[in-house]
């Protein structure tokens, strides 16, 4: 048998299995964003390694800020630049995602491209 086949004539049950197909679908996406928020602190945790602490201090609110900009990121690339799916994969509202993505500047697809062509209209 290829793929899954369901039939019903029950709009509850085609209901259920719907939203069980969803569900699955957001768990797998969650756990891809676990991972990448893992790599993410071990990446900062290479950063605490002790000649760094010695040379040069951390800012805790400056890796935090860091941490989520590349989160928010990740979450964005991961739906393609929508924000609206990025936020619910977050747990965010979507006027909390785009407040953030604003504060920290960053740019997916079509706005990104807009950004650079300006910045070279400009520059010429």
């Amino acid at each position: 048998m290829n793929g899954l086949l369901w039939k019903t004539d029950d709009p509850t049950t085609s209901r259920q299995a719907a939203n069980l197909l969803r569900d699955e679908a957001f768990d797998s996406r969650l756990s891809s964003l676990r991972d990448v928020a893992v790599e993410l602190l071990n990446a900062v945790e290479s950063l605490k390694q002790p000649t760094a602490i010695r040379d040069q201090r951390l800012n805790l609110d400056d890796e935090v800020r860091r941490f989520e900009a590349d989160l928010i990121r990740a979450a964005l690339v991961r739906t393609h630049g929508n924000q609206a799916h990025a936020a619910r994969l977050l747990g965010v509202k979507h006027t909390t995602l785009n407040a953030k993505i604003k504060r920290y500047q960053l740019l997916f697809g079509a706005e990104d491209r807009d950004k650079r062509q300006s910045a070279t209209e400009m520059a010429a």
